[in-house]
């Protein structure tokens, strides 16, 4: 009995000294990263989608380009019309230069007629009526000239929005050309070559893989101990007996308590609020997104890197 007793004693220490030690982590939780969702920006058959998943995409890279044959279509009718247009404005310099013509021929004979009444041959009268016939002209010419000005005016006002659909049409052509948007892994590939895309219609999802964020949970009493910047270890499995050690940075907290989710600790425990915070941590290739990882807050995981 004693010895039963014994060694009952011991295999009782032995499980609280594994207990203690194995529960070494202050949070829990999986690796994620801030996925970004390229949407395709006009609509047509997809004649180029040069995108496959694990692809390394660099900002700004063209990697695809929809077909914009019935833009330039329009655009070329846009322009045809701007010079259909222009071709209605009236020329007024033949009208003007008749009038021209017959100033000239007055002012011949007002300066003739100046001689005859200087010589008393005319009457001051005939004089007086010349310069007001020369006036008359010359109110004419201005008249044709401004309502020529006026009428073109009218008719090339016509044009400004025919431009602007032309603006419009080149934005879309432009936005035909698929960019990638950030630097980033291509996670998921969601449309192929040949198909026919809308805009808005998802294309691939891309993220930034070289930093990638653990989301993990704390409970309400260890809240205090947890601030935004702080340095904290962070535990991944490096086999089946031991861990691996990072170093994170808490990112974020969250400021309103949630039920623990159902993926997080035992039935039990899955009652408990909690509080949702992510820590930021350098990838060097190893980690994964949705890798589980384990956080350490105080310095009581130095030396853990195995269990």
């Amino acid at each position: 009995m004693k010895a039963s007793s014994l060694l009952l004693l011991l295999a009782a220490l032995l499980l609280s000294s594994c207990q203690e030690n194995g529960d070494i982590a202050d949070a829990y939780g999986n690796f994620e990263a801030r996925e970004v969702i390229v949407s395709a920006e006009g609509s047509g058959q997809l004649l180029r989608f040069s995108v496959e998943e694990g692809q390394e995409l660099q900002a700004g890279q063209l990697i695809g380009l929809i077909d914009t044959t019935p833009l330039h279509l329009k655009r070329r009718q846009l322009r045809a019309s701007i010079q259909a247009v222009g071709g209605k404005t009236q020329e007024v310099q033949p009208q003007v230069d008749v009038l021209q013509e017959q100033k000239q021929n007055l002012l011949r004979e007002e300066k003739r007629l100046k001689a005859l009444v200087a010589d008393n041959a005319a009457t001051p009268k005939q004089l007086d009526d010349i310069q007001g016939q020369i006036e008359v002209v010359d109110k004419q010419i201005a008249a044709a000239l401004s309502q020529n000005k006026d009428i073109n005016q009218g008719i090339l006002a016509e044009i400004a929005p025919l431009q602007a659909q032309i603006d419009v049409v080149e934005d879309q052509i432009r936005r035909c050309y698929i960019h990638n948007p950030i630097d980033g892994t291509v996670l998921l590939k969601l449309a192929e070559p040949n198909e026919i895309t809308a805009t808005g219609k998802p294309l691939y999802t891309i993220a930034k893989m070289d930093e990638l964020e653990l989301r993990a949970y704390i409970s309400g009493d260890q809240l205090p101990g947890l601030r935004l910047g702080q340095q904290v270890e962070v535990l991944i499995d490096e086999d089946q007996e031991s861990n691996r050690s990072l170093s994170g940075t808490v990112s974020w907290i969250s400021d309103k308590a949630e039920f623990t989710p159902k993926t997080i600790q035992t039935k039990e425990e899955r009652v408990n609020l909690v509080y949702a915070f992510k820590v930021k941590v350098k990838n060097d290739g190893s980690l994964k997104i949705g890798m589980p990882g384990e956080v350490v807050l105080g310095n009581k995981g130095e030396g853990t890197a195995a269990k």
